[in-house]
């Protein structure tokens, strides 16, 4: 009995030393003297969590309802079946709010940390005047290694007050930072959903990594779906240095038409990243003054899918697919973008003039990209607001060289007014089995056209019954909310039945 009664007394204290501690803070209640270890005892600042190291399986939680003022600063080190959690406490609904000061760079900043989970909060970094590179959230792994599964869930990050020029460094909602030179670093696995991006100069959520393509460490299996984006002027979506990226299911909307007339800007796009999937998203209303697209496969870039996304009501087109020719050894080009099942409604409306006029063309082909398919989506170009708006359906045109090997397969040309195709020098068009509706000035030669039974489904399927296409191709989207919002993203068993009954003979 005495034996057993011995063990038991080390087994109870083994068990306290190992348990996982939870850290709470209470900006009203709390006390910077208290042990931080009950809601009853909670810390009252971030000032005393600042560069507190969690463990495995620890927690760190913020009362609801609270407003925390200055910069959150932590590390983690939690594993795959104990990660460390960021989250909240309390009977209230309302997410505590961490305010960052008039000077800081970030509001919150996660540093060098595995396997951590921050979610449940709303992050501002206004400031008194705009701080070149300032962020709301900054996720930073320097000279660390590899960081593993972190994750970013329901967080909102609103009035982040940045510079809205790129050049001076920006400023983002969420900010992703993989570097070092000792140790090369980057991310596995990170995934950000569910979040609200609201009023945030310059860009949204934005990747600060490895681009140089001989130097060159990707993140890995990156997850971005679900998140909402309104009011930011600048790039919503924006992969840097990443591999095998998946971004599905958010929205961008409503971007303020604010950006000098230098900058340039657009939705989702990746940079410096091979295998990036883009599907399920909208993106409406970018207004920047250059560029403006809904999507866009840059250079820097291999194997870029873009398919099944929604599009409309922008300043620029649908998409754009570009190489800079210039760019040197750091640069792998553009190669093997596919474009697919994509629809565009009412893009391509720019009010005003930039640095190549009225310039808006449906489709944006720039330098030389090689191996490009377009296939199966719909470019509905509806009646310009003034004679000066550009109604171009497709430019292919010079950055440093001209497109290769681009082909142009069964999609849907419909222009209400007369629309032309600006190909340039570029070589190696293919226009196979595509559907014209409307007047088109240069229509590419060596065009196999679809049969006109076609076109005459489009006109009788879709014109007779709304020629804006707002209505009518409404039956090829699906609603989803996004943060209470409704949201529309193209239904992928409609659109391919769609071009199926389009394309019978």
């Amino acid at each position: 009995m005495r034996y057993y009664g011995i063990l038991f007394v080390i087994l109870l204290f083994t068990g306290c030393i190992s348990s996982p501690v939870t850290y709470y803070l209470d900006a009203t209640n709390g006390d910077d003297g208290n042990s931080g270890l009950s809601a009853e005892s909670a810390w009252k600042t971030l000032e005393r969590v600042k560069g507190l190291n969690l463990k495995s399986g620890e927690r760190l939680l913020f009362k609801r309802g609270e407003v925390f003022r200055g910069e959150l600063s932590i590390s983690a080190e939690g594993s795959l079946e104990n990660p460390v959690i960021i989250d909240t406490y309390g009977e209230l609904k309302v997410n505590p709010i961490i305010i960052g000061n008039d000077s800081s760079a970030h509001a919150v900043h996660i540093f060098n940390s595995n396997y951590l989970t921050l979610q449940n909060l709303e992050i501002v970094n206004h400031g008194n005047t705009p701080l070149p590179g300032r962020s709301g959230l900054k996720v930073e792994c320097y000279d660390y290694g590899v960081s593993h599964n972190i994750r970013i869930n329901n967080v909102t990050v609103r009035d982040v007050n940045g510079s809205l020029v790129k050049e001076e460094g920006g400023g983002s909602g969420i900010l992703i930072v993989n570097g070092g030179d000792s140790i090369l670093s980057r991310y596995e696995n990170l995934i950000i959903e569910n979040c609200h991006i609201l009023r945030c100069s310059r860009n949204a959520i934005i990747w600060s990594g490895y681009y140089d393509r001989r130097n060159w460490f990707p993140n890995k299996h990156t997850i971005i779906r679900n998140n909402l984006i309104e009011q930011v002027p600048g790039d919503g979506i924006v992969p840097i240095g990443c591999d095998s990226t998946l971004i599905e299911y958010n929205v961008m909307f409503d971007s303020p038409d604010i950006l000098p007339m230098t900058e340039a800007a657009a939705g989702i796009w990746p940079w410096s990243c091979d295998n990036t999937i883009i599907q399920f998203n909208e993106v409406s209303g970018h207004k920047a003054p250059w560029d403006a697209q809904g999507f866009d496969s840059d250079y820097n870039c291999r194997n870029t899918l873009i398919q099944y996304n929604y599009s409309h009501d922008n300043y620029g087109g649908m998409v754009l697919v570009c190489d800079n020719g210039g760019a040197g050894s750091y640069s792998c080009g553009n190669t093997g973008s596919i474009i697919r099942y994509n629809i565009s409604i009412g893009d391509g409306i720019r009010p005003k003039r930039t640095r190549q006029g009225m310039f808006s063309p449906g489709i944006h082909i720039a330098g030389p990209v090689r191996n490009t398919l377009i296939e199966r989506n719909i470019i509905h170009l509806n009646q310009k607001m003034s004679k000066d708006i550009d109604r171009t359906m497709v430019t292919s045109d010079f950055w440093d060289g001209y497109a290769d090997s681009t082909c142009f397969r069964q999609n849907v040309f419909y222009t209400a007014d007369v629309s032309r195709f600006d190909l340039t020098h570029s070589t190696n068009n293919l226009f196979d089995e595509n559907i014209f509706v409307g007047k088109f000035e240069n229509q590419p030669e060596k065009c196999i056209a679809s049969n006109n039974n076609s076109k005459l489904f489009y006109q009788k399927i879709v014109l007779e019954r709304d020629s804006s296409g707002y209505r009518a191709l409404r039956d090829l989207l699906t609603v989803k909310e996004i943060q209470d919002y409704k949201c529309n993203f193209v239904d992928k068993e409609r659109i391919e039945r769609f071009f199926t009954s389009l394309l019978a003979d």
